[in-house]
């Protein structure tokens, strides 16, 4: 059944960028050594990850505000995650768990580069994140609110936070971003399905890659990226029929695609050596979030996003390579990105 829903805010060009806030777990993120051993001696260096909050960083650094909502426990790792969040600009809005630890993830390495990534977060702290923790006043004075598929597969908990956020951010008119980021880890797909469609029906603005589509709509996982851009537009088309008034399909090599008030748009993906693709998609979003803040057109935010995910898989690190204002300034143009 179609449901009609809003395309949410988009002030004029020009205007000042406007919030958003993200809600969902950030791990404490240990990095093993280049051939991937653990050995006596190994020094693994400690950052931190999360979906959510990666988005809120690549805004912050854009210079849009954004707030961070979450439990972390009351321990060393907990008080990482929340100053190395802070430092980058974002309003952090996380409780402390005695009860819980914060949630760790393991980046393995092999000759230098990602081939793995553990996670270790069963009855982490973000585990227990309820409608409670939800900042209302937050949400309500948001331009938009950014969730994805991860947090509610971390248990009812999260779900029902999620469910709230999404019932405060409908009541006061702010914009629902909701990124499917399905995690075959977290929860098989049985399970998954009918909950992340059923949110992706809520959302007003909904982002997805093909064989997350294909999870949403009920059909069989491609096994390779679309071979042509009509075919994440029908994707796109399809998706839309559940409610979101915008439909963003990210399609790698060959770029993304929105669909919006039935008209589709598409921008290139960016020239880049990959160095780490982890978070690249989170940095898409960061970017397409920042052009809807500041009313810019569907094309130009399609644009920023691709620009922030070269950024990122550029450099190594979930977010690190998130690009400031004036870096993606010196990116927007045809050269290859600056690295």
């Amino acid at each position: 059944m179609t449901t009609a829903h809003r395309d949410g805010p988009h002030p004029p060009a020009g205007t000042a960028p406007g919030a958003v806030v993200t809600l969902g777990e950030t791990m404490a993120l240990l990095t093993t050594p280049a051939q991937g051993r653990v050995t006596a001696g190994s020094a693994l260096p400690v950052g931190i990850g999360g979906a959510e909050s990666n988005v809120a960083i690549g805004l912050a650094r854009l210079g849009v505000p954004a707030t961070w909502i979450s439990r972390v426990g009351d321990d060393a790792l907990g008080t990482y995650v929340i100053r190395e969040i802070r430092a980058e600009g974002v309003q952090v809005v996380a409780h402390r768990d005695d009860t819980a630890p914060t949630g760790l993830m393991l980046k393995e390495l092999r000759g230098g580069l990602p081939r793995r990534i553990r996670y270790y977060r069963s009855g982490s702290a973000a585990s227990h994140l309820s409608a409670a923790d939800v900042d209302e006043a937050a949400v309500a004075a948001a331009d938009v609110l950014h969730l994805t598929g991860i947090t509610p597969a971390l248990g009812p908990g999260p779900l029902a936070a999620v469910e709230h956020a999404i019932a405060t951010a409908r009541s006061s008119g702010t914009l629902v971003s909701f990124d499917v980021n399905y995690r075959a880890t977290l929860w098989p797909r049985s399970e998954a399905a009918p909950v992340l469609t059923r949110l992706a029906s809520l959302a007003d603005l909904l982002f997805a890659g093909p064989a997350e589509a294909a999870l949403l709509l009920g059909t069989d996982e491609p096994r390779h990226e679309p071979a042509d851009v009509e075919t994440g537009a029908a994707l796109a088309r399809k998706l839309a029929r559940l409610g979101p008034g915008t439909v963003v399909v990210k399609l790698g090599a060959l770029g993304a695609l929105a669909l919006r008030h039935g008209e589709t748009h598409r921008a290139p993906a960016r020239p880049v050596t990959v160095v780490d693709a982890v978070g690249a998609g989170d940095a898409f979003v960061a970017g397409y979030l920042s052009g809807v803040v500041g009313g810019a057109p569907v094309a130009d935010c399609l644009s920023t996003g691709n620009l922030l995910g070269a950024a990122v898989c550029a450099a190594p690190g979930d977010w690190e390579g998130l690009p400031t204002r004036e870096e993606l300034a010196a990116r927007s143009d045809d050269e290859e990105v600056i690295r």
